[in-house]
């Protein structure tokens, strides 16, 4: 593929350790938390910089999140002159793309020469256009359960956690204003000079850039394999996707039931005539019924909604655990992660190989188990040789890591055991506090923490590191050390709050 000329690069900061070591790439990962966005910057022959952004968003959940993604955008344009040669999108979560929506006024006086994303967000691939059914039939029943739990007092402690973990989930469907995701992700597209963007699939050749003669991009996912595209938290523990969206049916079915208005509507599973008795909703309203001996609001409290007087015998006090009314609204807890796996499971992974030393720098968006399972058999020709993923990650000196470090978006066997470089380094974009807000309390994942400071060194770089906040703040580890020839760092306006705007890191 053909690129123009770029404008040269601006002068950077002063690196924390001085070195006369001429980096391969140099990677700028912006530090939102919640979110990824990372530039990275090739030099090519002519000594012209090649920029590749990959994603822009933040979850919505984060404070401020437009206005930082905006500081973002205005840094990017700042560093870059306004031209990006390749976009990456590398799946469809709001997380990832928000940017492009709510900064698109920002974004509009870009140029970027090339979009790229996976075949799942092909409009006309048939097996993208089987997975966007699944998920628009579990977007809108898994929107419906939301609304009809956050509209319920009383709630058992397990339906709690359900709402707050559909709250979540939406998280990475919706922004604040309710734009659904899909807008965000078109409008990405749409930065593309060509027609359409590029979309890729694992197994096809390396792609070559001009001008640079020493890279060659593997692609490994997503999968195209269905049984790989399924959910997984361990191998043994699988959930089908795209297979018709059984539980999001039955859901949005009980749904339409529980919201019908027809008068003259028959539920031919109830016991019951429609006019016999009290809708629980009224009952729960303090509704007293038509019969005058009875309160059939005061009866429902006490023997199964809630709380009554404390002058109640201890046994009567609190009988909110006999609730199941909400209970068949819990098949919204599988139905949510079939849907958010599903979706990270199918994020394009990018592996970049330094072709004179054979060092490879690992982008893996947020795939989850599914798709790190799914490399493991993919082969590439080059030349007399064959490159195999188990080759790849052998030679990975840098990785970002998948999923914000969640405990199912690295694998140990396909994973972190075939990470065998000395030298690697590795960069989690997380913050631990934005994560526990969404209830997020294990990401990162102390196991994957551990593991990753062993495999590195200790060269792990968070988003949420103190050190960040500091404008003299250095990283723990010393600096060139491993795959990093230099770090750099830059802070947040006062005014989005404490913590870096971003870090940037020099690799050979």
């Amino acid at each position: 593929m053909s690129r123009k000329p770029a404008a040269t690069r601006r002068p950077r900061r002063a690196a924390t350790s001085a070195t006369a070591r001429v980096p391969s790439v140099t990677v700028r990962h912006y530090c939102q938390g919640i979110g990824d966005c990372h530039l990275l910057t090739f030099t090519k022959a002519d000594g012209a910089p090649f920029r590749m952004l990959i994603d822009c968003g933040i979850h919505v959940s984060v404070t401020g999140g437009p206005a930082l993604v905006a500081d973002i955008v205005a840094d990017l344009k700042k560093e870059t002159g306004g031209k990006i040669d390749v976009l990456v999108v590398t799946h469809e979560h709001w997380d990832h793309v928000s940017g492009f929506l709510t900064s698109k006024d920002l974004f509009k006086d870009f140029s970027v020469g090339d979009v790229w994303m996976a075949w799942t967000e092909n409009p006309a691939d048939p097996g993208a256009i089987e997975l966007d059914k699944f998920k628009g039939q579990a977007l809108d029943a898994l929107q419906g359960a939301s609304q009809k739990l956050d509209g319920m007092q009383g709630l058992n402690p397990y339906m709690q956690r359900v709402r707050d973990g559909l709250q979540a989930v939406l998280g990475f469907q919706f922004g604040a204003a309710g734009e659904r995701v899909r807008s965000a992700r078109n409008a990405a597209a749409n930065l593309s000079a060509k027609p359409t963007p590029t979309y890729f699939e694992p197994g096809g050749a390396p792609q070559a850039i001009d001008g640079l003669p020493n890279l060659r991009i593997y692609v490994l996912g997503p999968p195209r394999d269905k049984a790989a595209l399924r959910l997984e938290e361990k191998a043994s523990e699988m959930f089908p996707l795209a297979s018709g969206g059984p539980f999001a049916r039955a859901l949005a079915s009980g749904l339409k039931m529980n919201q019908a208005d027809d008068p003259t509507y028959i539920d031919e599973l109830s016991p019951f005539e429609r006019n016999i008795g009290t809708p629980l909703s009224a009952a729960l309203n303090g509704d007293k019924g038509s019969d005058p001996v009875v309160d059939i609001g005061a009866f429902t409290r006490k023997q199964y909604s809630g709380s009554v007087s404390g002058a109640a015998p201890m046994e009567d006090r609190d009988q909110s655990w006999r609730r199941i009314d909400a209970d068949w609204m819990g098949i919204a807890a599988d139905l949510a992660l079939q849907l958010d796996r599903g979706v990270n499971n199918t994020s394009l992974v990018l592996a970049f190989e330094l072709i004179d030393s054979g060092r490879v720098f690992l982008f893996p968006g947020d795939a989850q188990i599914g798709n790190w399972l799914s490399w493991k058999d993919l082969k590439w020709p080059v030349g007399q040789a064959t490159v195999t993923s188990a080759d790849l990650l052998a030679r990975s000196v840098y990785l970002k890591v998948a999923h914000h470090g969640s405990q199912n978006a690295t694998p140990q066997k396909q994973g972190f055991d075939l990470l065998a470089s000395s030298d690697l380094s590795a960069f989690i974009p997380t913050n631990k506090l934005d994560a526990v807000k969404v209830h997020w309390g294990e990401m990162p994942y102390d196991p994957i923490l551990t593991a990753l400071e062993a495999k590195t060194k200790g060269r792990v770089i968070r988003a949420d590191d103190p050190w960040l906040a500091d404008k003299d703040g250095k990283p723990a580890f010393v600096s060139p050390s491993g795959s990093i020839l230099a770090v750099r760092s830059l802070q947040r306006d006062a005014a989005r709050g404490p913590g870096g705007l971003w870090v940037e890191v020099d690799l050979a």
